[in-house]
């Protein structure tokens, strides 16, 4: 199963991250609003999951355009989702979000930086990592409140939508991967 994923065209496992988002914010948006109780703990449980396949997806997207970013995006995204997860938040900072944030930062770059999505998409991605970071300070982001939000949602809906709808140039792709595995030997 492993080596099939592994062998899947980079459309298809955009395409694949791309779902996964979207189910997993909805997920969550559903049982935050509808559901008390347990089912809203495992409701959560079921968004973290789907997140972590979707930092996967897209660490192994990014990776031919700088896998050292590439890995630190990831490693950002998981630290996050294990705050989520474990739903820490000390002296009331939603770590989670904030590092959310950061980890938008470094895709919309990844994204500006790639020659297989549109540079747009890089920086609505980096506008709603700025829109996250507003988290830092707790009244600095009620303040702003709700276009924080909403450029949070407009910018990682964005990609996220592209990614489910066109995924990414293959061939772009492979010549970058190709650049990248020459730049390594």
């Amino acid at each position: 199963m492993m080596e099939r994923i592994r062998e899947a065209s980079p459309r298809f496992k955009a395409r694949i991250a791309g779902a996964l988002y979207l189910l997993s914010v909805m997920t969550a948006a559903f049982t935050e609003l509808f559901v008390r109780g347990r089912l809203n703990l495992a409701g959560g449980f079921i968004a973290v999951i789907g997140m972590i396949a979707v930092t996967l997806l897209l660490y192994g997207i990014f990776k031919p355009v700088n896998r050292s970013l590439s890995s630190f995006a990831a490693f950002l995204s998981l630290v996050g989702l294990t705050f989520e997860a474990l739903r820490w938040q000390p002296q009331g900072l939603n770590i989670a979000v904030v590092l959310n944030g950061f980890y938008c930062l470094l895709i919309g770059y990844l994204i500006f930086r790639s020659t297989f999505l549109p540079r747009i998409l890089g920086a609505l991605m980096a506008i709603a990592g700025f829109g996250w970071l507003t988290f830092l300070s707790p009244p600095l982001a009620h303040s702003l409140s709700p276009y924080n939000l909403a450029s949070g949602l407009l910018g990682e809906g964005s990609v996220m939508l592209w990614l489910v709808v066109m995924g990414v140039n293959v061939q772009r792709w492979k010549e970058g991967a190709k650049a990248a595995g020459e730049r390594q030997s």
